[in-house]
């Protein structure tokens, strides 16, 4: 393999590691070499080049020409057998991104197999669409035809997010390679190694075209910039936070580009008084502490009718304290690291304004600051008990392994606050009773409810938010209609013309041999 000097399986070559932009089937260096780091010891892990404004306008330009100059916006076949192979390649190279996710994005080896065992099957989904997707024809009038082309947009920019990179790139990838687009990837700096693996699997993928997938990587926003003021890419599509959003979204309207993008989130969990606390307080758990709290998803409001509430607070917050905080390295562990040391004290911040503003401590958790973990960005879970859902801890994303809990006494109220939000990306609900889970459930904002469960996701069922949670949906069927433009072709024929002309000759022999056929 061409891209990575050393191997991130072996820890003493861990330091080793320098990755590149994969850009028009090459690999590229850059001046600007920047540190690759291990957020569970803070120490170096390698490096990578970062992206400036010429390599962002040199993937541009390659994923251009191959939108023009190679068959892929026009072969079907072609993009289904290259997102299948893609799969394959994606399953035989698991072990290889769940390593580098864990050494790289902290995450412990569960949640990082978790994460890369998303993408063969979404890959697979988007193959089999891009042969079942079609436009659609009707006779409008005697003679008049209409026939509606749903075509590739041209030009793709992805930009995908460090809390889960590799899924979170496929996820827009898929649809709009299947879409026939070309691509172009900004992903973040802070995944740099993990990005650089991902292209290794784009690399082996044998009729992939070249310039069809090209990924920089950068820090800043310079290429970012460069995506989005480009009027040759029509089409953004963003996995990140919503004040980003609005940033891109209103930098799109310059050239009339579309926008779609998954932002953030502020999940509510709401416990009925006839909940299953044994299979409920466990999955709530989880709802917190997946990726440490850097999660889209991350359940980060509990709401709790009254009756249980004693009952929930003092189990779910034995749960917490008992949560092992540790390395992906540590098998044992049950939360790794958040990315950054500036990520805990942003978090810590919140938490202790939330404190001076009255919220009660239940489970302070917080930064660790002793023993060997100290050196790393490890928070602890933390568990604050509110009864304005006003405050800030309960309006903004925190992104960190922090849970508001609050007391209801209806389901008006229930609904209520879990519609208190700018937000409304998911929520889950939780009850034993056959009719109120549903109800409750399309009285809320969020584009996605799951019932007595949580982050059940499927490749083939739209997800996406309401408010500012975003625009447009990823995954299912309705994903790819943000990569297609629809084309309308009209034509007429003279059918009295065509009435007027004698039988052509080509058509003579079978009326004749109709006409024998009948006759015997």
């Amino acid at each position: 393999m061409a891209l990575n000097e050393g191997d991130p399986r072996e820890c003493d070559m861990t330091s080793q590691l320098k990755a590149r932009h994969w850009i028009d089937g090459e690999w590229m260096d850059a001046k600007d070499r920047r540190e690759s780091v291990n957020p569970a010891t803070g120490e170096p892990i390698g490096s990578y080049t970062e992206a400036t404004q010429a390599e962002a306008t040199k993937a541009i330009e390659a994923a251009l020409r191959a939108f023009q100059e190679t068959e892929w916006s026009e072969n079907r076949r072609l993009r289904a057998k290259v997102l299948n192979d893609m799969a394959d390649r994606f399953e035989a190279r698991t072990q290889d991104l769940v390593e580098i996710l864990a050494l790289e994005n902290g995450k412990v080896k569960p949640e990082g197999q978790f994460e890369v065992s998303m993408v063969p099957s979404k890959l697979r989904f988007y193959a089999a669409l891009t042969l079942t997707d079609f436009g659609r024809a009707v006779e409008t009038a005697a003679g008049r035809y209409t026939t509606t082309l749903r075509e590739p947009a041209g030009v793709a920019g992805i930009i995908a997010p460090w809390n889960s990179p590799v899924v979170l790139f496929i996820r827009s990838l898929a649809p709009a390679l299947a879409a026939g687009c070309t691509t172009v990837g900004k992903l973040p700096g802070f995944t740099a190694q993990t990005n650089a693996r991902m292209c290794e699997v784009f690399s082996e993928v044998k009729d992939l075209p070249k310039g069809v997938v090209n990924v920089f990587t950068e820090s800043g926003s310079a290429g970012a910039r460069m995506l989005i003021d480009c009027p040759d890419v029509p089409v953004i599509s963003l996995t990140g936070s919503s004040k980003t959003g609005q940033a891109i979204m209103a930098a799109c309207a310059k050239n009339l580009k579309r926008f779609s993008g998954e932002l953030g989130g502020k999940t509510p969990i709401l416990l009925f008084d006839d909940t299953d606390l044994d299979k409920a307080l466990p999955i709530v758990e989880k709802a917190l502490t997946v990726f440490a709290g850097q999660f889209c998803m991350t359940g980060s409001r509990l709401l709790v009718h009254r009756p249980i509430l004693d009952a929930v607070r003092n189990r779910l917050a034995a749960r917490l304290e008992a949560v092992k905080v540790g390395p992906a390295a540590d098998l044992s562990s049950d939360m790794g690291p958040m990315i950054n040391v500036a990520n805990v004290k942003r978090v810590d911040a919140m938490v202790e304004a939330a404190i001076a503003g009255g919220a009660k401590v239940v489970v302070r958790g917080g930064p660790i600051q002793d023993g060997p973990l100290a050196k790393g960005a490890f928070y602890r879970p933390t568990l604050l008990e509110i009864d304005d859902h006003s405050m800030p801890i309960a309006q903004e994303e925190v992104f960190g392994p922090v849970l508001v809990m609050q007391a209801f006494d209806t389901e008006d109220e229930a609904v209520a606050l879990a519609n208190q939000s700018d937000y409304g990306l998911a929520a889950s609900v939780w009850s034993t009773n056959i009719d109120r889970p549903l109800r409750i459930a399309r009285r809320i904002d969020a584009g996605t409810v799951w019932i007595n469960n949580w982050a059940i996701v499927y490749d083939e069922t739209e997800e996406g938010g309401y408010k500012q949670s975003g625009l447009g949906r990823l995954n299912g069927m309705s994903a790819i209609d943000d990569f297609l433009e629809y084309r309308t072709i009209i034509q007429e024929i003279d059918l009295a013309a065509s009435r007027r002309q004698p039988a052509s000759a080509e058509h003579a022999p079978r009326r004749r041999l109709a006409g024998t056929v009948a006759a015997q």
